[in-house]
């Protein structure tokens, strides 16, 4: 199956490469959209490692309503929805877990000690964003601990205009709940409103509520963010930057952690993010950027929500990151060199009160002096007060051999701290393990890109081995999970993947965005002897997501989103959604359908997902 699945993406990719340059064209480029490393900034089109872009003209066409959803449109990104509309999630990549993959929002990481379950639980919406950063391969060397898998980088828009606009949705599966006689519903409200002063000042404030009874018993939510964003400017170029959002979560948790005996399960989740940043030129060639950020989580989770004594964990953690990134322009190339510190401590009635210390140091260097030849080398050195000292060094290079083509590869290092719930749960069904040790990770990849203003091509091969592998595992149905440290997994895979973006001149033709990626991985599974995984058989083995947009007469736009996947001890299955939209200058209505096909299937644990399910929404904006 999978052998056809990668023929056809091949001859899709080629196909893209071949029609891009017979058309005439205007193209929305890509190619000079700033990737946001902390240290050394640049352009997509220049980068040496394998990036996924999703930008703005993809989050309004998809038939999505949450970044989660947005994120599974990506092969290699294991999304595991434990409901729609991004209730909760767990975001992997390349056959990692929840735990390997590092969230960041305009790179302040956003990652939970207590559990990567929390880790999406984000106080932005689509609406928000700019673009997303995908970054696949071990990535300590820009990021530092816990980007182990990979790295997803979450850009929130920076208003042009002064104006308001607003998003109001309503959807149903038209099923009943048996338990009550109500179908199935749910609705939601974005507003943002945006003042703009030029290139001086710029304001952002968002807040959203979306609430529902389910899709079936027990999975009722309630879900209100709140996001602020503001820029301040000099006449000399330094930027003051702060942001802040809060987000608060309450959602039935049936068959969520520990089927079937939560049924009656609820979960409580409370999150508050902020940060602050001074951008400032020391000289024409000294760059240096202070940032200092501070992430509070409550996290209620009750097995029985009628019965509070029983088995009832509250968690309360806080995370306070602050650092400096400088970058050096010399004779000889750019330097980067950055320093962090990060305190991490909790308070909970199960995993009691704890803390943790990590201090880092970043250094990178860029060399470009050599023709169509980058090459960016550099190194992480950790310190944790747990875990002790660790270094992280990591290489990129690409070689341009011709306008649109490139080759690259990367080779990279990664750490995954276990978390609290890792080393301290006590539970029924549970038992952490204290004497957990770090994952570590040696990551290569090499591949080739073809990139023009319209079009993205890229094809990789890639290894990736983690020691100390740390996998949930028991002996016995009947005995609780506890987690072991593996001596070794190792994961081979490839990835293709092209975007294409036509606009034509005449206004009579369509509008046409299409993209299409592949990923096949190969993972050494080797549980532990007579031992059964929780997670490690979870693991994507084939994922296919392809989706094709377009817009007539500048008003009318359909969208076809599709995706196949394929897990190592789960039935494959196919997705498909779609949306119709008419847009003008000063609203969007549209229509979503999701899972068309009915499909039976399930992303995480034993939670059944929603058949299909249908949302009817209008978009209005009012800017100057």
């Amino acid at each position: 199956m999978f052998k056809k699945i990668g023929i056809f993406s091949l001859l899709y990719l080629i196909s893209l490469i071949s029609y891009s340059q017979t058309r005439d064209t205007t193209n929305q480029s890509l190619k000079e959209v700033i990737i946001r490393d902390n240290r050394i900034e640049l352009p997509f089109s220049q980068q040496n490692r394998n990036i996924q872009i999703i930008d703005q003209q993809l989050i309004k066409n998809l038939p999505v309503r949450s970044i989660q959803e947005l994120l599974s449109y990506i092969s290699g990104v294991d999304v595991r929805q434990r409901g729609p509309g991004g209730l909760q999630a767990d975001i992997s990549m390349d056959g990692g877990t929840f735990d390997q993959t590092l969230v960041l929002i305009n790179g302040v990481k956003v990652s939970d000690p207590q559990t990567g379950h929390n880790m999406m639980n984000i106080p932005i919406s689509p609406d928000n964003i700019d673009h997303i950063e995908v970054m696949r391969g071990s990535s300590a060397r820009i990021y530092g601990i816990n980007a182990l898998s990979g790295a997803i980088n979450i850009v929130t828009k920076t208003p042009n205009r002064t104006g308001v606009s607003a998003n109001l949705f309503t959807g149903s599966s038209f099923n009943q709940d048996v338990s009550n006689g109500k179908t199935f519903a749910s609705y939601g409200v974005r507003a943002m409103g945006n003042l703009s002063a030029g290139a001086n000042t710029n304001h952002s404030l968002s807040l959203s509520r979306e609430t529902g009874n389910g899709y079936r018993y027990n999975t009722a939510f309630k879900n209100h963010k709140a996001f602020y964003e503001g820029k301040f400017n000099s006449k000399n170029r330094n930027e003051l930057s702060v942001m802040a959002g809060i987000v608060d979560n309450d959602f039935g948790a049936n068959a969520f952690y520990a089927a079937p005996g939560d049924k009656e399960a609820q979960e409580i989740v409370q999150t508050s993010l902020a940060a602050i940043s001074y951008k400032t030129s020391v000289n024409p060639n000294w760059i240096i950027t202070p940032r200092v950020s501070y992430r509070y989580n409550e996290d209620d989770y009750r097995y029985i929500r009628t019965n509070l004594s029983k088995f009832r964990n509250q968690h309360k953690t806080h995370v306070i990151n602050a650092e400096v990134n400088n970058r050096f322009n010399t004779p000889i190339g750019a330097f980067g060199l950055g320093l962090e510190g990060r305190k991490e401590q909790i308070n909970s009635t199960n995993l009691g009160k704890r803390e943790r210390d990590n201090f880092g140091v970043f250094g990178e260097y860029k060399f470009e002096k050599v023709k169509d030849l980058l090459v960016n080398i550099g190194s992480y050195v950790n310190y944790n007060s747990d875990f002790g000292y660790q270094i992280f060094p990591g290489f990129d290079a690409g070689y341009t051999f011709s306008s649109n083509w490139k080759l690259f590869t990367h080779i990279g290092t990664g750490q995954r701290l276990p978390t609290y719930t890792d080393l301290y749960y006590k539970g029924p069904t549970n038992i952490g393990n204290p004497d957990l040790q770090p994952e570590t990770s040696l990551y290569g990849e090499a591949g080739i890109k073809y990139i023009t203003g319209s079009t993205f091509v890229t094809a990789s091969y890639f290894h990736r081995k983690v020691d100390n592998f740390i996998d949930w595992v028991k002996t016995t149905v009947t005995d609780p999970w506890q987690p072991q440290n593996f001596h070794q997994t190792n994961t081979n895979g490839y990835t293709l993947s092209a975007n294409h973006r036509l606009t034509n001149s005449n206004s009579r033709s369509p509008q046409i965005n299409a993209g299409v990626s592949y990923t096949h991985l190969d993972p050494e599974v080797k549980v532990l002897e007579n031992k059964i995984s929780r997670y490690v058989l979870q693991s994507l083995r084939n994922q296919l997501a392809a989706n094709v947009n377009m817009k007539f007469n500048h008003a009318f736009s359909f969208t076809v989103g599709s995706r196949y996947c394929q897990r190592i001890s789960y039935k494959d299955y196919t997705l498909l959604d779609a949306r119709v939209s008419y847009e003008r200058p000063l609203y969007n209505l549209y229509l979503d359908a999701s899972n068309m096909l009915e499909a039976d299937y399930i992303e995480a644990g034993a939670v059944p997902m929603p058949g299909r399910w249908y949302t009817l929404g209008a978009r209005f904006n009012v800017f100057k």
